[in-house]
C-alpha cells in the first residue's frame, strides 16, 4: 500500500502527493477493516462509519449496552492509524480539571511554583468512556475540546495537538445513572454509530477467541500526519451539485413547522437537524466514495450517512413516543419520501 508521508515522495509536487493520497485511500478499506478484525469480530458496518469520521476529521459518538467491545474497538482503531491514545472514564464526580489539567505548586529551580500537569486531554484520541454518566461542567469542558481543539485552564488558553478525536461511547439513556447529552454538545458529533448484539455466528467466535490464546497483533499501517493529509484530500473531492442540494433538502424536511417539512415530521418531530447535518452528510458521502474506489459522489453515498448523521440530531416529540415512533423510522421514512 502506497504511503502519503513515505520518503520517497520527498521533493514531489503537491499535485502528485494529492494523488498518491487518493490511491491510497482507495486501497485502504479492506486492509484497514482486516487489521481490526484481528481484534473486533463483526461489526463490519460501525467499522466503516468509525472511519468515515476520522477520515474527515470528525468526532464520533458510540451507543450501545456494555459489553459490546466499544472501547477496545477505539483502542483498536487508534492502533492502526498509530495515534496517541488516551481513555477517560466518566463518572459524577469527574470534574473538568480530571480531564483538562491542573496547575500544581512545585519546588523548581527558581523556588515553589505553579507547575501545569496535562490532563488526558492533550492526545490523539480520546475515549471518553459512558460519556452521558458525568456532570455538566464536565461536559462544557469536553464541549470546548471538541469544537475548538483547544482548552481553557487558569484562564489561558492551549492548544491540542493535530490531528485530535473525541470518540465517545454512551450507554442507552433507559439505564440507571445515565441522562441525555446537551443537544450543543451532540452536534458536535459527526456522526451517532449504534453498537449491536452480535449473530450467533460471530459471538461463538468471541467467545473461543477471547478464552484462547492471544490474539494476533494489529499492524501499525498510518500515522497522524497521513490523517491530516486525507482530511485535505477528502476535502478536495468533488460533489455535484444536484447531490449537495439533496443532502441539504434532507436535513432541512426534518425540520417541523418549515414549508418544506412533511406533515408526519410536524406530528412527530420536536426539533429537526441543524446546518452541521447537511454539512457532514456531504463530507461523509465524499469518504465513502473514495473508500468505495470512486471519485465521484452519489446519492446513495448520502443515504448510506443518513441514519448515523441525523439519528442524534432530530428529536421526537411526546405523541411520537406514545404512538411507538422512533427516531429511526422518522429517518427511514425521510429517506422513503425522498
Amino acid at each position: 500500500m502506497t504511503d502519503p508521508t513515505d520518503n520517497d515522495t520527498a521533493g514531489i509536487s503537491e499535485q502528485e502527493r494529492e494523488k498518491r493520497a487518493v490511491e491510497t485511500l482507495m486501497q485502504a478499506r479492506e486492509t484497514i477493516l482486516a487489521e481490526v478484525g484481528k481484534v473486533i469480530v463483526g461489526q463490519r458496518a460501525v467499522v466503516e462509519e468509525m472511519l468515515i469520521a476520522l477520515l474527515c476529521g470528525g468526532h464520533c459518538l458510540i451507543t450501545g449496552a456494555p459489553g459490546l467491545a466499544k472501547t477496545l474497538l477505539v483502542k483498536t482503531v487508534a492502533d492502526v492509524f498509530d495515534l496517541s491514545f488516551q481513555r477517560i472514564q466518566f463518572t459524577p464526580d469527574l470534574m473538568p480539571s480530571d480531564i483538562t489539567g491542573t496547575e500544581l505548586l512545585e519546588d523548581t529551580d527558581n523556588g515553589r511554583e505553579l507547575v501545569f500537569k496535562r490532563g488526558p486531554i492533550f492526545a490523539n484520541m480520546i475515549l471518553a468512556d459512558e460519556v452521558n454518566r458525568t456532570p455538566p461542567k464536565t461536559q462544557a469542558a469536553l464541549l470546548e475540546a471538541m469544537q475548538e481543539h483547544q482548552v481553557t485552564v487558569a484562564g489561558k488558553s492551549l492548544t491540542l495537538e493535530e490531528p485530535f478525536f473525541v470518540l465517545a461511547t454512551q450507554n442507552p439513556i433507559e439505564m440507571e445513572g445515565t441522562y441525555p447529552l446537551p443537544e450543543a454538545q451532540l452536534d458536535r458529533f459527526m456522526l451517532n454509530i449504534v453498537i449491536d448484539y452480535l449473530n450467533e455466528d460471530d459471538e461463538v467466535a468471541v467467545a473461543m477467541r477471547t478464552t484462547g490464546g492471544t490474539s494476533e497483533p494489529v499492524r501499525r499501517l498510518f500515522t497522524g500526519e497521513d490523517l491530516k493529509i486525507f482530511h485535505d484530500v477528502v476535502r478536495r473531492v468533488p460533489v455535484a451539485e444536484d447531490v449537495a442540494r439533496f443532502a441539504v433538502r434532507l436535513a432541512a424536511r426534518s425540520r417541523p413547522g418549515r414549508p418544506e417539512a412533511p406533515q408526519f415530521v410536524n406530528d412527530w418531530v420536536s426539533w429537526g437537524a441543524g446546518t452541521r447535518a447537511s454539512q457532514f452528510l456531504v463530507l461523509g458521502a465524499k469518504t465513502r466514495a473514495l473508500l468505495s474506489g470512486r471519485a465521484h459522489v452519489t446519492l446513495d453515498d448520502v443515504k448510506a450517512l443518513a441514519a448515523p448523521v441525523l439519528r442524534h440530531r432530530i428529536l421526537v416529540n411526546y405523541r411520537a413516543e406514545a404512538e411507538g415512533v422512533t427516531v429511526g423510522k422518522v429517518i427511514e421514512r425521510l429517506l422513503a419520501e425522498s
